[in-house]
Formats: structure tokens, C-alpha cells, sequence
């Protein structure tokens, strides 16, 4: 288990961040082998694209089982949304002895956390006789790669779907707090009397100045993310955890309803036995909110949803009539 005590004005500084490359990092770890079945089959066909594309020190990287793989190719985030652009930037700017220092840690592993070190391969021994600065700029250069060939195409519908958590995050904290809030985050992760713990297999107490949050595609568990070479202090902790599962509906989506009114917008109006927002609803069925935009649209002129404002948020709900077909439509 790693528990974090964080003081008051540490859980005030603390914050999500929304990390195209966190994303695509999160792909080389040992889950990135077979990742979320609900986040999209281009998820799980990324990593066979690192030796089919040439990427040679990415495929020396990557995980199958446990290990240390280097955080200078996921660098700290320097704002709540990076640019994937801003983001290889600093990958390609890491200092050179920070990039050997870390790929050593590969070597050796990191005993004080119970992680195991792995032999280097031929590719990474010839990479670091060429010095940190080649590697980081090569590790730049390859996540690029990785990032057009594997990423790119979904990163919008993607980034709506963390976007949506860190919303639904935002409505936890203003409405019960802090603490509900990490609660809420999974099942392994929970908040008692200024700790928040983790409980994944390594044992790490520390004190931190402030958590990151980082909500993964990838990541079928919470990892915690501790710098090895800089202090918490200076490089507070990021907490990476899996988007939570979609709710299941009130009812199963009946055939015949999707056969009336389409698959998608019956499991749409099929969910709205309770008020949601686009968000929820985008977050909840992996959609994009202008997807769900836009089926809520036709639903609403056909008279099966309607909509009202709460705060700044818009909720649509079924009518009577909706309610009606998804209970009476035989299935």
C-alpha cells in the first residue's frame, strides 16, 4: 500500500490533468498488452504498431511484466491540458544525466519500493553509450511516431471522455468534498484523516505537498507514479486511475427499441431512467459529447427527452412518452 499525507494546503493545490502523452505512456506499461475492453478496440491494437512502425527504443521500453519504466518520457505536466506537441518537447529537453540516471534505475530496479530490476537490452545498452541527450531526443522523435500511428486519429473522442470524468470529479467536489471525491476515484484508492492510500502491492509512506490526478484509458488499476531521481517535494506524486466502468442502464436495451430508433439512441434514452448531463451521458456510453449532442437532438424533436438547466450544467430526462417505449417495447 502507498499512503500520501496531504496537509490542507496541499489538498487545496491538488489537481487533474488531462495528459495526451500520460495516455500513450500508459500503453507501454505491462497493461497496455491487453487494456479496457469498454475504452475502444484502437486502445488495444496501439502497442502492435511499436515494431511494426521501427520504433526500436519504445519497444525496448515497453513492459510486459513488472519493472521501472523511465518517467522522463512522461514528463511532470506542466498545465491542467498539455499539448502532445508541449509534452515531446520536454521529453526531447530531459537533461542528459536525469535520462542515464533513470535508465539505470531500469538495471537496478527500485528495491526501496519492492520493484524488481531488468536486464537492458542490446538496443538500450547502444543507446546509452550514446549519451542521454541522443536518447531523449530519439524517445522524443518515437513517441511522436507512436503518438500519429497509434493515437492521433481518436484523441478527440478520447480527451471527451477524460474531459467528462474530470467533470464529473469537479460535481463531487463542489457538492460533498474532498475526501467523497478520492472516494469516488476506485476502489483501491481511499481517503482517511489527511492519507490517501493506494493499495497496490509496493509499501511507500510519504509526506506530499499536493497529488496529481491523472485519469487513464489504459490503466486497468491506480498507480502512483513517484519520481526516483527528484524529491515529492519538488515532484509531487501522480496518482494514474482507470475511468470508472460505464454504469449499467436501469433496463437492458431492448432489440426491438433499437431496432425503432437505433442502437445508439436507445441506449441513450434506455440510461435516462435518471437525469444526466452530455457529459455523463458521453462519459457513460464512450461517446463523444457531440454525438450525444446530436442524438439527444433527435430524441428531444421527437418528444422522448427533455431538458432542463441545473446550474451550469443541462440535464435531459426521459418524458412520459419515452419512459413508455423503453417499458413497453418488447424485447
Amino acid at each position: 500500500m502507498i499512503q500520501l499525507t496531504v496537509d490542507a494546503a496541499g489538498l487545496a493545490r491538488s489537481r487533474f490533468v488531462v495528459s495526451p502523452l500520460h495516455q500513450v505512456v500508459g500503453t507501454l506499461m505491462p497493461w497496455g498488452l491487453a487494456p479496457p475492453n469498454d475504452v475502444g478496440p484502437w486502445l488495444a491494437r496501439a502497442r502492435r504498431s511499436l515494431r511494426r512502425a521501427g520504433l526500436p527504443l519504445l519497444s525496448a521500453l515497453a513492459l510486459e511484466g513488472a519493472g521501472y519504466f523511465p518517467d522522463f518520457l512522461s514528463p511532470y505536466p506542466s498545465s491542467p491540458a498539455p499539448s502532445i506537441e508541449e509534452e515531446l518537447e520536454l521529453v526531447a529537453r530531459t537533461a542528459p544525466d536525469r535520462v542515464i540516471a533513470e535508465l539505470e534505475h531500469v538495471r537496478r530496479g527500485l528495491p526501496w519500493i519492492g520493484v524488481r530490476g531488468l536486464e537492458p537490452s542490446e538496443t538500450l545498452r547502444r543507446a546509452m553509450t550514446r549519451g542521454g541527450r541522443h536518447v531523449a531526443q530519439q524517445a522524443s522523435t518515437e513517441l511522436r511516431r507512436y503518438w500519429q500511428l497509434a493515437f492521433s486519429p481518436h484523441w478527440s473522442a478520447a480527451a471527451s471522455l477524460l474531459n467528462a470524468e474530470v467533470d464529473r470529479c469537479a460535481g463531487i467536489l463542489a457538492r460533498y468534498g474532498a475526501g467523497d471525491l478520492f472516494n469516488s476515484l476506485h476502489p483501491d484508492i481511499a481517503w482517511d484523516n489527511g492519507a490517501l492510500r493506494v493499495g497496490i502491492r509496493f509499501t511507500v509512506c510519504l509526506h506530499v505537498p499536493l497529488v496529481v490526478l491523472v485519469p487513464s484509458l489504459a490503466a486497468r488499476f491506480p498507480v502512483v507514479a513517484i519520481d526516483p531521481v527528484e524529491p515529492a517535494e519538488q515532484w509531487p506524486p501522480l496518482i494514474h486511475y482507470p475511468l470508472p466502468s460505464p454504469a449499467s442502464p436501469a433496463h437492458p436495451v431492448s432489440a426491438e427499441l433499437a431496432r425503432l430508433v437505433g442502437s445508439t439512441r436507445a441506449g441513450l434514452l434506455t440510461a435516462l431512467a435518471h437525469p444526466a448531463s452530455t457529459s455523463e451521458l458521453a462519459a457513460r456510453h464512450f461517446l463523444t459529447p457531440a454525438t450525444v449532442s446530436y442524438h439527444l437532438g433527435v430524441l428531444r424533436r421527437s418528444g422522448l427527452v427533455s431538458a432542463v438547466r441545473d446550474g451550469r450544467y443541462v440535464l435531459y430526462r426521459r418524458t412520459a412518452q419515452g419512459t413508455r417505449l423503453t417499458t413497453e417495447t418488447p424485447g
